[in-house]
C-alpha cells in the first residue's frame, strides 16, 4: 500500500468528487466515492492515522482548479493529491458554448500538477469519463476522447498513479444497464461510486 503513515490525501475535482459535501466544515467527504475510500482505508489501516481531504467543487473544469490551487491545494500541503477533471471541460461546449480545446485543458491541467510535483506530493489521476446515455452524449466522445488522450499522456510525464475509469464504465456497462452506474451518462449512483473507490483503491495497492 502507497501511503505512509500519518499521510494527508486530499480529493479534489468537480461535481463527481464534491458529492454533495457540507462547504462549511473542511473535514466534510460527501456522500460518494471519496467518503468510500477513506472509509475503507480507516478501517483497513487504523494504525496509519490517514487523513482524508476533499476540496472538489461542482462545475469545475481544469481552469478553475487551476485558479484555486494554491489555497485549495498547495496551502493545504499534501503528501498525496487524486484528480479528477475534464468532464465539465466538455459538458459547457454542449450546454453553454464555451469550448475548451485539447491544448488548453493540457497546459492547465499540466500547470496544476507542476505545481503539485515541485511541492513534493505524489499524485493520483482519475480519467473523466462519460456513458452514451442519454443519446445526447454520444456526441460528446469527440471532444472527451482527446482530453482523455491528454489525461494518458500527463500521467505518464508526471509518473501519476492512473485509474483509467472510461474504460472501466464502458466494461461495467456491459454487466448491468448504464443508468445502474451512472445518472445521467456522468454522475455516478451509489454503485458508481462504488466502482471508482474499487478501482482507486486496487491501484493504490490497499487491500
Amino acid at each position: 500500500m502507497l501511503f505512509q503513515d500519518k499521510s494527508v490525501i486530499l480529493f479534489q475535482g468537480d461535481s463527481i468528487t464534491d458529492a454533495g459535501r457540507e462547504r462549511a466544515d473542511s473535514d466534510a467527504l460527501g456522500y460518494g466515492y471519496v467518503n468510500l475510500i477513506a472509509a475503507w482505508l480507516s478501517a483497513q489501516y487504523p494504525e496509519k492515522h490517514l487523513r482524508f481531504l476533499n476540496r472538489g467543487i461542482g462545475g469545475d473544469r481544469a481552469i478553475d482548479l487551476y485558479h484555486r490551487w494554491q489555497t485549495d491545494c498547495l496551502d493545504l500541503k499534501p503528501d498525496w493529491v487524486s484528480i479528477m477533471v475534464g468532464i465539465n471541460d466538455t459538458w459547457r461546449r454542449y450546454d453553454s458554448g464555451q469550448t475548451t480545446s485539447p491544448e488548453e485543458y493540457e497546459e492547465r491541467y499540466g500547470a496544476i500538477l507542476e505545481q503539485t510535483r515541485a511541492q513534493g506530493a505524489k499524485i493520483i489521476m482519475l480519467e473523466p469519463f462519460v456513458l452514451p446515455f442519454p443519446d445526447d452524449r454520444n456526441a460528446w466522445r469527440e471532444d472527451l476522447d482527446p482530453r482523455i488522450v491528454v489525461a494518458r499522456r500527463l500521467a505518464r510525464e508526471f509518473a501519476a498513479v492512473y485509474v483509467p475509469l472510461d474504460g472501466i464504465f464502458a466494461a461495467a456497462a456491459v454487466q448491468r444497464p448504464m443508468a445502474f452506474w451512472l445518472f445521467d451518462g456522468v454522475h455516478p449512483t451509489q454503485a458508481g461510486h462504488a466502482l471508482i473507490a474499487q478501482h482507486w483503491l486496487q491501484a493504490v495497492g490497499a487491500k
